[in-house]
């Protein structure tokens, strides 16, 4: 199958007034990079939503770093160009394929609930408090992951010290990065709310009013935490001062008394922060055509809700299916795999999850049993038994789906070596907690709410309600594809809260089934169904005849403007990578490879 070169899309800077954070006299605009959505080359391979955090990582490569170096690379220049998305403050998923050995291992540097946490986390007066006023305070602030996943995963298989692959990120905050559309617009969603904490309003609206597209973008006290971060290691975050200063941060808010903004204050600590390890674990994995699928282990439910779905899909030919088919059954499956995932998938400390069984061919076969070509299952749908599988039957009450927010950012990254690496990171919606830690450019995650804030039917057992510890329910899928002789295929993941399966799924079949190419499954119009009454469809889909084909079915549709972010890289004949990400979502994305192809 060739993989020709899509159209590559070129993003100018606007020639406009400097905007830049603690400046006295900025300079001239610097010009923001191009932005390829697909590049094919040798000596290794970066995708990314954002130019810049592309480039950091092939700085890497070029200087001799491995798929590791590069991704903490990439990931710490997100942290300045996608601060909305991820950063220090957050958490995060990271899957590796070593070339070596040709094994895929995991790190599930997931944020964590203070070791106070209970399942009344966000219950007042014996009601779960309303989303609004739990997300913008410290109550949702749980204990970053991050920098303590950049770490392991440089220990364990990296080639270069953390101050090193920081370098081109701290740069970058330093000199600045050129405001897009995306960075004003999600600044202008969030504008209220950041404008309740006067650290964050000065960070992210300068001089009191929105950046300016077009305009330079500094974010200095970032650098000087990345500088520090660099020389002093991560225990200045886990059992140093500013660890101290993220803890008073979260635990009491500094708010604009003008505001009138009550910020419940956390319930973050020193000790939460000196007990939080960065988990090593082994990866998911399901056969899938022939390949093997891996993928990220609960507390992340990416790996056993898209594997599930992919089992179910397993005996449908997809290929020879018409496009209506095709939705058809991706939606029915993708019903099914999150009915069973809202009941059996939390964290695996606390809940006692089936991920063997939830994987199982037999378990999907017995839920696979439920679509009907002619019809359209009704949600919420019951979740059936993994350990107890009956054709087509089900294993308790149903429940609908909790609500979970839709921001994150995903990179994927391969060296000349063949290692990859696949790495989805967040501080959960977009702007996270609102909060920023005073002098240090960076917010904190508001995490915490992806635990359910009650369940959302008494008579259901739900694994995901708070604890001392615990980690919440993610739905991150960063995803490797490998043949049968352990090389890689594919590795792609994506941004999206809940939708990130439902995007990693429909990529995957678009690719492995409908044999788009990689760039072309990510462009792909998107449809989500989460065990709800509607399916959600982007406009290029809501609005085809094929929405009223398959409403004839007996599907209910509503509409989403944007679903989802994915990057992914090939491996293609000669030791050349072929890099894709999104050619329009989110003002597209970025791929680069060290070596183009002429």
């Amino acid at each position: 199958m060739r993989h020709p070169l899509a159209r590559s899309l070129t993003v100018l800077a606007v020639s406009v007034a400097v905007v830049s954070v603690g400046a006295a006299a900025p300079p001239p605009p610097a010009r923001a990079p191009g932005k390829t959505p697909v590049a094919v080359g040798s000596g290794g391979a970066v995708a990314s939503v954002d130019a810049d955090a592309t480039a950091a990582g092939i700085e890497i490569l070029k200087k001799g770093g491995n798929a590791v170096d590069a991704a903490v690379a990439t990931a710490a220049a997100l942290g300045v160009t996608e601060p909305y998305s991820a950063g220090i403050g957050g958490g995060g998923y990271f899957v590796y394929y070593d070339a070596k050995t040709r094994t895929v291992r995991t790190i599930d540097g997931r944020e964590t609930a203070p070791l106070t946490a209970d399942s009344q986390l966000f219950t007042e007066n014996g009601k779960p408090l309303a989303f609004a006023d739990a997300v913008s305070s410290g109550l949702s602030v749980g204990t970053p992951g991050t920098p303590a996943t950049w770490q392991k995963a440089l220990d364990e298989w990296g080639s270069q010290r953390l101050g090193t692959v920081l370098k081109p990120a701290e740069k970058l905050a330093s000199d600045g990065f050129t405001v897009d559309d995306t960075f004003r617009s999600q600044t202008a969603s969030n504008e209220t709310r950041f404008r309740y904490f006067p650290d964050t309003a000065k960070l992210f609206l300068p001089n009191g009013r929105l950046p300016v597209v077009g305009s330079t973008f500094k974010n200095p006290e970032l650098a000087r935490t990345y500088k520090e971060l660099g020389s002093k290691g991560i225990d200045t975050i886990y059992r140093g001062a500013l660890g101290k200063e993220i803890v008073a941060t979260a635990d009491k808010p500094p708010v604009d008394p003008a505001s009138g903004w009550k910020a419940r204050p956390g319930k973050l600590s020193t000790r939460d922060l000196a007990a939080y390890r960065a988990k090593l674990q082994a990866p998911t994995k399901t056969s899938y055509r022939g390949l093997d699928v891996y993928s990220i282990a609960p507390s992340s439910s990416g790996g056993t809700t898209v594997g599930e779905a992919l089992n179910i899909l397993e005996r449908t030919d997809l290929s020879k299916a018409s496009e209506t088919q095709y939705l058809h059954r991706f939606i029915e499956a993708s019903r099914i795999a999150f009915a069973d995932r809202g009941r059996w998938v939390g964290d695996p400390s606390f809940e006692d999850v089936p991920t063997r069984q939830l994987l199982s061919q037999k378990f999907a076969d017995s839920r696979a049993c439920l679509i009907k070509d002619n019809a359209v299952l009704t949600s919420p749908l019951a979740p059936g038994d993994p350990r107890h599988p009956v054709a087509c039957g089900a294993g308790g009450k149903a429940a609908p789906t909790t609500y979970e927010g839709e921001n994150t950012t995903h990179l994927t990254v391969a060296d000349k070596w063949g290692n990859v690496v696949s790495y989805t990171l967040t501080i959960e919606q977009t702007g996270g907690s609102g909060i920023t830690v005073p002098g240090r450019g960076f917010l904190l995650n508001n995490e915490l709410t992806d635990f359910s804030f009650a369940p959302a039917d008494p008579a259901v057992h739900d694994p995901n309600l708070p604890g001392p510890g615990k980690r919440p329910r993610s739905s991150i899928s960063p995803t490797i594809v490998l043949d049968r002789q352990g090389r890689p295929v594919v590795a792609l993941g994506s941004p999206g809260g809940a939708t990130i399966i439902t995007t990693v799924l429909q990529t995957l079949t678009g690719f492995l089934d409908r044999h788009l190419p990689l760039v072309d499954a990510i462009a792909a119009p998107r449809a989500s169904q989460r065990n709800a009454a509607n399916t959600e469809l982007e406009p290029g889909l809501y609005d085809s005849a094929l929405r009223s084909r398959l409403e004839a079915l007996g599907h209910s549709f509503s509409q989403n403007p944007e679903i989802g972010a994915a990057t992914g890289v090939q491996r293609l004949p000669g030791g050349t990578w072929l890099a894709a990400a999104e050619t329009v979502r989110r003002g597209g994305g970025s791929a680069m490879v060290v070596n183009p192809t002429r």
